[in-house]
């Protein structure tokens, strides 16, 4: 379709006015009655895509037009017509001006609407439903985009694409066996996400989260992936809305927390009680967190571990900002690195290996009793009010004072903002003064208090102080299980973290069977190719390869790839982050061939991925050029060992571990070519830097200066290789009998 085209001689395009995942759609003229209307257009796919998918979204377009047609409400977007114009389905509506929800909130710049507003939309897209229940229809694709406010007030339901005729069940399970996802993640309903019967009440609790947006400026699961997004309707509890806008009236939160009850029996009956309830203008204004409606006799409650549990971020590895040192020189993980600008040290995390373990995961708590780390701007009030309050005219809120939750939750996301800043020394101070605080306040056993203190251990063992974290973890999974069961989430996320902290004390053994025990629970608890328990088996495989297992180590990581691959997707992060770990199993087990192939395969994808000097792409080409000097092809390691520590030096910084693990393969493979006095001018240079950051009796520095005697020894200059290496031997010594 293009512009000022004539579609069936009659509707002439005019401007494209929106796009979507179907269709585009242009405000057009009626040449025959003389009127703009608005016509949609099924895009093309082009020819590589599926012929199958194409056919399914022809046949839901035609379900739209014969749905919406049949539909004759205020409430409900009119259409006039649908046709074919040279092969392209097209849907000809009412042009409609306003902004759907979803633009209304951008240009609101994310902040909520007025109250009344809200009330208002609520109430007129219930009596809409109310109307197209009445018809046997059920939207299924209930959001922000698909709501329409117009000029005048009126509110519009748009796009029955997916929707379901209560009397056409047959054609739904053919368009629901496509693979073709039905619904969007932050606005489905628990029985659609488990694959449920979905009748009217899943579209109340779509409403419920598009209420929810509008009245606080964010869903009630605002979380960076889909994964998470859905475990979130299905687990979680909402944080209630009152706590991130105070003001709003009582009554409107149970109506929104009513909505998205968790079980459809527990929400309004219908739309048409929903609008009762939202026009009956309740007294009452008191502060609530649920409105319980009557359940069937008999009928199965949520798990007790499932109430309070939230989400956050999925574990992705080393934490934000921190990225594990190549091995190749004996690197002890405990390096002090300069920050961008150069203003002073900060510790990151090592394994001494070419790449981290799985990692520590974060706390699932935030600054508040449930949710997701992330701007607070957009999540919380600049100040709070008594429960059941709001300000009148010209009053300013009242300043919460040091024990109000709003302060405790603005502490802790400054605590995470300086572990995110690599000022982990701060953010340890911050969150052990707000554990006690929230102890003080809450409890010891409060949630939130233990969220606090394992984020304290999280960032004990980015500081080194893996002892230190054990001891931390140990006693918060102790109180977990106590007060929330040995199979919640969270206090499996704890045990996980457990297991990362054995391994980095050598404990080697309990590592592998803790992590062996969380992947089980975790398979159990939340499946087994949840994202958690696919992290928890990678940990079991670097447990094992720590140990010399390698084979079964490239077994597990294997099937963590492909199930990655599979569940988020090719290009994921985690997916590569397994293939990585695949290729570099493949090499210590002598493998270098195949590993040379996976190498090149996953510089490939993460070039194009993630770029080509991203540090995850230059970890592949490092892994690379490893092998390729393991095949004694050592004119070319030699090549990408220089290119891949060029590119670390411009990116990461000079005195960066992982430049001068590739600055010691520019030296390794200097040696194999013969060029010792070439090799001795990059060990020198590596150790001087090592020195000057770690200090003279570090692991990692007494390392470098070893590979500079041995050097020195094969150029034939014995003295100083030995002065060097009883220089070497008397600091061990003295750093032996410090210990």
């Amino acid at each position: 379709m293009g512009e000022h085209r004539l579609v069936q001689g009659r509707y002439r395009l005019l401007d494209l006015i929106g796009r979507g995942g179907m269709g585009e759609v242009w405000r057009a003229r009626d040449e025959s009655l003389g009127r703009q209307v608005a016509v949609k257009c099924l895009k093309p796919l082009g020819p590589y895509h599926d012929p199958s998918l194409a056919g399914v979204l022809r046949e839901r377009f035609r379900r739209e037009a014969r749905v919406a047609a049949g539909l004759s409400h205020r409430g409900v977007t009119v259409v006039h017509d649908f046709g074919e114009s040279d092969g392209v389905p097209y849907l000809v509506m009412e042009l409609l001006e306003g902004r759907d929800l979803s633009r209304l909130l951008q240009d609101n710049k994310g902040h909520p609407l007025p109250v009344d507003h809200v009330e208002d939309i609520a109430a007129q897209v219930a009596a809409a439903l109310a109307y197209t229940h009445r018809q046997g229809v059920v939207h299924r694709d209930l959001k922000p985009g698909n709501i329409v406010l117009l000029t005048d007030g009126t509110v519009k339901l748009c796009d029955f694409g997916i929707a379901r005729l209560g009397h056409d069940i047959g054609f739904t399970s053919r368009l629901t066996g496509t693979g073709v996802a039905l619904g969007t993640p932050h606005y489905m309903s628990p029985e659609q996400i488990g694959g449920g019967e979905v009748d009217e009440r899943s579209d109340l609790y779509s409403l419920g989260c598009v209420l929810y947006e509008i009245a606080t400026g964010a869903p009630p699961f605002d979380l960076e992936d889909a994964w998470a997004i859905l475990i979130g309707h299905r687990d979680t509890p909402p944080r209630p809305p009152r706590e991130l806008r105070p003001e709003l009236p009582g009554r409107l939160e149970r109506i929104i927390l009513g909505l998205l009850a968790k079980r459809p029996e527990e929400r309004p009956y219908d739309a048409g009680e929903l609008v009762r309830r939202i026009r009956g203008g309740r007294a009452t204004d008191t502060a609530a967190t649920a409105v319980e409606f009557p359940a069937p006799a008999g009928a199965a409650r949520p798990p007790s571990w499932s109430r309070g549990m939230t989400t956050g971020h999925k574990a992705l590895g080393a934490g934000p900002g921190a990225l594990p040192p190549d091995a190749g020189a004996a690197l002890s993980g405990r390096w002090l690195v300069a920050p961008e600008g150069g203003a002073g040290p900060r510790p990151i995390r090592g394994s001494g290996r070419e790449a981290g373990p799985p990692g520590i995961e974060r706390s699932r708590g935030t600054g508040g009793a449930a949710g997701d780390h992330g701007p607070a701007d957009a999540r919380r009030p600049v100040a709070a009010l008594p429960a059941g309050r709001t300000a009148g005219p010209g009053e300013r809120p009242a300043r919460p004072g040091p024990d109000h939750p709003e302060t405790l939750a603005a502490r802790y996301e400054t605590a995470f903002a300086l572990v995110r800043a690599g000022r982990l020394a701060e953010a340890l101070d911050a969150y052990t003064d707000l554990a006690e605080t929230r102890a003080r306040v809450l409890g010891a056993d409060h949630p939130d208090t233990l969220a606090t203190r394992q984020e304290s251990a999280y960032a004990l063992g980015r500081l080194g102080r893996h002892f230190e974290a054990h001891q931390v973890y140990a006693e918060v999974l102790a109180a977990r299980v106590r007060v929330m069961g040995p199979d919640h989430p969270d206090t499996l996320r704890c045990r996980h973290n457990l297991a990362c902290t054995l391994g980095r004390l050598g404990r080697l053994d309990d590592a592998r069977r803790t992590a062996l025990e969380v992947a089980a629970a975790r398979a159990r608890v939340l499946g087994p190719d949840h994202p958690d328990t696919l992290v928890s088996r990678s940990e079991v495989a670097y447990a094992e390869g720590q140990s010399g297992r390698w084979e079964e180590a490239l077994r597990i990581y294997g099937e963590v790839a492909e199930a990655r691959a599979r569940v988020l997707g090719a290009d994921h992060p985690d997916t590569l982050a397994a293939r990585y770990e695949t290729a570099l199993s493949l090499g210590r087990l002598g493998r270098s061939a195949d590993a040379l192939r996976r190498y090149r395969e996953l510089i490939v994808d993460r070039s194009r991925v993630q770029g080509p000097t991203h540090p995850e792409t230059l970890r592949a080409r490092h892994g690379l050029g490893v092998n390729l000097g393991r095949l004694g092809r050592w004119e070319d390691a030699l090549t990408e060992a220089r290119d891949v520590c060029l590119l670390r030096e411009h990116t990461l910084g000079p005195a960066h571990p992982d430049t001068l693990v590739s600055r010691r393969e520019v030296a390794v493979a200097l040696g194999w070519l013969g060029r010792w006095a070439e090799a001795l001018t990059e060990y020198r240079c590596i150790a001087a830097t090592r020195e000057q950051i770690l200090g003279p009796d570090h692991p990692d520095t007494l390392a470098g200066r070893g590979d500079e005697a041995h050097c020195l020894e094969r150029l034939g200059r014995g003295t100083e290789a030995g002065e060097l290496y009883r220089r070497l031997a008397v600091v061990r010594r003295h750093a032996s009998d410090g210990a």
